[in-house]
């Protein structure tokens, strides 16, 4: 693997410098020339370019690893980067002679003006695609930037549905939307409440400033009416916020019957300690897209707190022997096995996935590619594979829920590992 950061920045270069000694091992020129038919030089004379065996496909990644979201972003990061050596063990992009991925590494610093002038630099730089950014309002600003190149782009994380419904054709998201996951989110809570005589009618939602956490909270408060449930208030608040004292209290005094956080990962643990600190009880935190609900981190840390907790979010297949060693290999890293790491895992294994059957670097060649995909190496728990407008409507969330110290999927029942405990046991 080749980890390069773009020219003109701090840190010019990281070089893996075993694979570059096996590299000058190799085949000098004249026997690569001579191997190849002297295919490699076509470019010169205005042919199609063809990359390689020596050749490294550029593909650059944008994450937040520094600022208020640095820990999901560096996840992405780290997420990615296991893609590419992944991958690049493998034997790289068959189809154009074994090139190899080299990455090329951006930090966004959680503001979506320097996510889309990184990715205007990896581009300039020889990027092939783009995976990116993690916040869906860095997502939204690195797309743009990339559809100006027609570069292919392809979305982590960002859940904001405005990202695919801008008739970017460079642009795929391969896991859903907040739209999707907020009706499948109230279709479950409703669920899982009647399997319980309906103990819960009352919600509050707090959630943070951003396109991810405004849209989800807008599409929830729109649609759990629908299902019976009063919302009662939408409380939003900045990002960062170091103190939820106030929050907590105004919780207390309502006495909703749900508490729904819609939050990124340091907020969301904060508010759900304050929330115990100060006793307040519920029949539920229902979470979607909780940034903390469904992360081991949050679990190993502060297990009274996240007891209990449920969440619709993005999840691996835990049926899944891909995505069980896939785990094991973040945990081997150090890692906590979070959404940020396999979604961005796929992403890369997405975007190579493309590069290998269009054959070329040819951009409008990969994003044809993409938009006619039926990838299934995901491992997760998604129908098949169907890209219309850029977003696959084969993903899907899951339900979760934090049962003794471990994470559980709780529906749908194909993929289930326990049955709901709800309303939270008292005591």
């Amino acid at each position: 693997m080749v980890v390069t950061k773009p020219k003109g920045r701090k840190g010019e270069e990281m070089t893996d410098k075993k694979h570059m000694r096996g590299m000058k091992q190799g085949l000098d020129r004249r026997t690569f020339l001579a191997a190849t038919g002297g295919v490699a030089a076509m470019s010169a004379f205005g042919m199609p370019h063809i990359a390689r065996a020596a050749d490294p496909v550029k593909v650059g990644l944008v994450h937040p690893v520094t600022g208020f979201i640095a820990y999901s972003g560096n996840q992405c990061r780290q997420g990615a980067l296991m893609a590419i050596e992944d991958i690049n063990n493998a034997g790289g992009i068959k189809s154009i002679g074994g090139a190899p991925l080299e990455a090329l590494l951006g930090d966004s610093q959680g503001k979506p003006d320097i996510g889309a002038a990184e990715t205007a630099k990896m581009v300039e730089a020889g990027a092939t695609g783009i995976v990116a950014g993690y916040a869906s309002s860095i997502t939204l600003a690195t797309t743009q930037e990339a559809a100006k190149t027609n570069t292919p782009h392809v979305v982590d994380v960002g859940v904001s549905d405005k990202i695919v419904s801008r008739g970017l054709k460079n642009t795929f998201r391969l896991g859903p939307g907040y739209g999707k996951i907020a009706n499948y989110a109230v279709d479950n809570l409703d669920a899982i409440n009647r399997a319980a005589d309906s103990p819960a009618k009352t919600v509050m939602i707090i959630h943070e400033e951003s396109a991810f956490g405004t849209g989800t909270a807008g599409l929830l408060e729109k649609r759990l009416p629908d299902r019976g449930f009063e919302v009662i208030e939408v409380i939003k608040h900045a990002n960062p916020t170091r103190d939820f004292t106030n929050i907590a209290l105004q919780i207390k005094a309502a006495k909703p019957d749900l508490i729904i956080p819609a939050q990124y990962y340091n907020e969301y643990v904060l508010l759900a300690r304050t929330l115990r600190q100060q006793r307040v009880e519920a029949a539920g935190i229902y979470s979607v897209l909780g940034g903390a609900a469904s992360s081991f981190k949050f679990v190993e840390e502060f297990p009274e707190a996240a007891n209990y907790i449920m969440d619709c979010n993005h999840w691996y297949n835990p049926l899944s022997k891909e995505a069980l060693r896939r785990k094991k290999a973040a945990e081997d890293k150090g890692l906590y096995y979070t959404y940020e790491v396999y979604l961005a895992y796929n992403a890369v294994a997405f975007l190579a996935d493309a590069i290998e059957r269009a054959g070329s670097l040819d951009k409008q060649a990969i994003n044809d590619a993409m938009a006619s995909s039926d990838w299934d190496a995901h491992a997760m728990p998604y129908g098949p594979t169907a890209m219309i407008d850029g977003q696959n409507e084969g993903g899907q969330p899951v339900n979760t829920q934090v049962l003794d110290g471990k994470i559980e999927v709780i529906l749908p029942d194909e993929f289930a590992t326990a049955k709901p405990v709800f309303p939270t046991p008292k005591g």
